[in-house]
């Protein structure tokens, strides 16, 4: 349920109005615009009499949520959510460009590909130290060596770090360690991961599991969000379907629906969607003219010889060559990349 309240209602009955709201029971998300006053309550809201609430002179009207995802719905909070990392933005009129290689492989190659990126105009690394593979024989990642690498690229550069989290086990290294914390596709629906990423307030970048429905993405996201930590960003890379050419679907229709269901920013990882280094350009473009707050892209310096995911990794010169692409296409869709 969500009370809006009267434009320039007096703080006073915004409190008389909070207070009625606590003693119901219900646990209240509150958003605050320069026209708006809204109440989000969540829990059990059989016994609010929503009659009771109208005769308050100062509320507006009640909404009745039907979605079974709240505080990530677009009626809990109208305008849309940004989350900043190290001075930079991730959603509103920002777009992030997330790039770096699958897996962090040595000390060489992960400050080298940083400083690529760094000058092409990325405004973030990801590397990954902890790497799910479909197959226990195939490299695992380098684990809390891997991490240790990625602190030494940003500590050269200044680019804020993304790394994929498998297991609380590492939760507290990571949050100590990395500036967002990447959710896979294979732990979208690991609900007690989720709860325990929602204990913390760093940002998570929780990705679409491979058949996962836009309602369940925003369900899983539900979970962080409602243990109260609200820096969530949504990834789409692709979902399987019947088509085996690419490694993956892109649902790029999935990007204006969740803007319209939702106000948490969304990118895309066109990369692991296309599976092919020569589709990551048009994808990548294609996101932000649909709406994407970013997009997520995996460089290696030596893709024939990556240790993963090499097929769909960008050489730097070709993650160049997009980037001033990204930055001409962004005038046009009065987006900032920085």
């Amino acid at each position: 349920m969500i009370i809006v309240m009267k434009p320039k209602t007096p703080m006073e009955e915004i409190m008389k109005m909070k207070n009625r709201i606590l003693e119901w029971g219900c646990e209240i998300h509150e958003s605050q615009g320069i026209n708006y006053h809204i109440f989000g309550l969540v829990g059990n809201t059989n016994t609010v009499d929503p009659d009771r609430i109208l005769a308050v002179e100062s509320v507006e009207k009640v909404i009745h949520v039907q979605e079974p995802y709240k505080i990530a719905n677009r009626l809990f909070r109208p305008a849309d959510s940004v989350v900043t990392v190290g001075g930079r933005k991730i959603g509103g009129e920002d777009f992030a460009v997330i790039a770096g290689p699958c897996s962090v492989e040595s000390q060489d190659q992960i400050t080298s590909i940083a400083e690529d990126v760094k000058n092409a105009g990325a405004g973030f690394l990801r590397g990954g130290a902890f790497k799910p593979r479909s197959s226990p024989y195939s490299f695992q990642g380098m684990r809390e060596d891997g991490l240790e690498l990625l602190k030494i690229a940003r500590e050269k550069t200044g680019l804020p770090i993304v790394s994929e989290l498998m297991s609380t086990e590492h939760l507290e290294r990571f949050v100590e360690d990395v500036d967002i914390i990447q959710i896979g596709a294979r732990n979208m629906q690991n609900f007690e991961l989720l709860k325990e990423v929602g204990k913390v307030r760093t940002p998570i970048i929780l990705k679409r599991g491979l058949s996962a429905t836009i309602e369940e993405l925003l369900l899983a996201a539900e979970y962080i969000l409602a243990q109260g930590n609200e820096n969530v960003i949504l990834c789409e890379r692709g979902i399987r379907t019947f088509e085996t050419y690419t490694r993956n679907t892109l649902d790029l229709g999935a990007i204006p629906v969740i803007k319209k269901l939702s106000h948490l920013p969304v990118i895309v990882d066109p990369s692991h969607a296309g599976g092919l280094w020569w589709l990551v350009e048009p994808m990548a473009k294609a996101a932000m003219v649909v709406g994407a707050d970013g997009v997520m892209i995996e460089v290696h310096n030596d893709p024939a010889n990556a240790k993963c995911d090499g097929q769909q990794s960008l050489k730097p010169e070709k993650f160049s060559i997009l980037m001033d692409s990204l930055k001409e296409l962004a005038k046009i869709q009065g987006k900032i990349i920085a």
